[in-house]
Formats: structure tokens, sequence, C-alpha cells
């Protein structure tokens, strides 16, 4: 589940979509996301040395996120610094025009960490998460649901298409956040050899000993 998109900014938030950093025209994905998030190694590297896809949503009471991860799968170092910017279409392709929170503090808490450097070797990955409320305030406004989500690493960079695993189902609400990136904590290695079994553990003797007072 998720999606988003930002256009002019302004301190704490985008508004709105769109614009001449607006995300290049969306077209059907050809291929599925890996429920994993990882990224295919037979996939070619996109020109600008990055790839970014949804890691899969969750939902609770109400609340909705949505996981991105961004992997270098280029040659060459790869900086961030800042939010995920984000669109979000409907079922037509047309942009649903939203507020995005930096930083998620007026839909909840513990995402408003403020943005870092974060340098990317190769094959290294960076996170964020997306967060939004099915919230319905006001029976005369229609709930905006949204089908379609493109993410960009920074203003004015090229936005990729990910899937939001799910509706951007915001209610009437008319906004979205989006935490800052940071740098994934590298995969736990495979060991090269299985580790050795455990030592047997002595099998305590039938016989009793004898008495020590005989």
């Amino acid at each position: 589940m998720a999606a988003l998109t930002l256009g002019a900014c302004i301190p704490g938030d985008h508004r709105g979509q769109g614009g001449p950093d607006g995300p290049r025209p969306l077209t059907a994905p050809t291929t599925a996301a890996s429920p994993s998030g990882s990224v295919d190694p037979l996939a070619e590297c996109p020109a600008t040395g990055v790839r970014i896809r949804s890691t899969g949503g969750d939902a609770a009471m109400g609340l909705r996120a949505l996981g991105l991860e961004l992997v270098n799968c280029g040659q060459h170092p790869y900086q961030l610094n800042g939010y995920p910017v984000l669109h979000v279409f409907d079922e037509a392709r047309e942009p649903i025009m939203l507020r995005v929170v930096n930083g998620a503090k007026e839909i909840t808490s513990g995402f408003d960490q403020p943005p870092r450097q974060v340098t990317l070797a190769a094959g290294e990955r960076a996170t964020a998460v997306v967060l939004w409320r099915n919230l319905v305030t006001d029976s005369t406004v229609v709930a905006t649901n949204g089908e379609f989500l493109t993410v960009a690493p920074a203003a004015g960079q090229p936005a990729e298409e990910v899937d939001p695993d799910g509706p951007i189902d915001l209610g009437n609400t008319g906004r979205i956040g989006v935490s800052a990136w940071k740098k994934a904590d590298p995969s736990t290695p495979v060991p090269s050899q299985p580790a050795p079994p455990p030592a047997p553990s002595a099998v305590p003797s039938s016989v009793s000993p004898p008495d020590s007072r005989l």
C-alpha cells in the first residue's frame, strides 16, 4: 500500500504534485516487484545508477505504512540528503493533488528524524517509509484513493514507478507523510561453512557412586 508525490516545496512539507520536476509519464509495469524488495541482479541498472522499489506495506488502526528501498546498482558512490519525492495517481493515471509532509509529524510519530547525508557504495541500500491514514472526517468530501505511485531520490531527479502494495486510501485527509532517507543496515553475511555441531554432552552414568560412609 502507499504512494505519494510532491510539487513545490515549503518548509516541512510539499504541496501539490507535478510541475517542472514532476514524474515521467507512467507506463504499465512490465515486471512485478520482488516480494522481498531485493534487486534483480539481471535487471539493467537505470542511467541514474539507482533503483527504487517498495518493500511492502502494513496497516493498523487506519494507519498505513509503505517501505521504500533505494539500491545503488551503479559503479560509483551515490549521495542522498533529504526526503523521497512522491507522486500519487488515480486509476486513470491522473495526478492527485496532495500535501506531502516531510517527517509525517501530522500523521504519526517516530518518523521525523531530520535528514542526514548518506553515501551509498555500489550495492548498498537506503530506506524510507511512506505513511498515511485512511480517515474520513467530512462526509461531504469525497474520499481519495490513489492507485499508482512514483518516487524520485530527490527533487529534480528522475522518478520510478513503485508498487504501492494496494490502494493509497487517504480518506479525505489530503495528505501523506514520508521519512528521510537513511542508510540500511548491511545484510547478515551467509557463512561460508556450516557451524560445527556442539560437542556431545556427557552421558550420565547409571551406576550409583559408592557410599563414602562404607
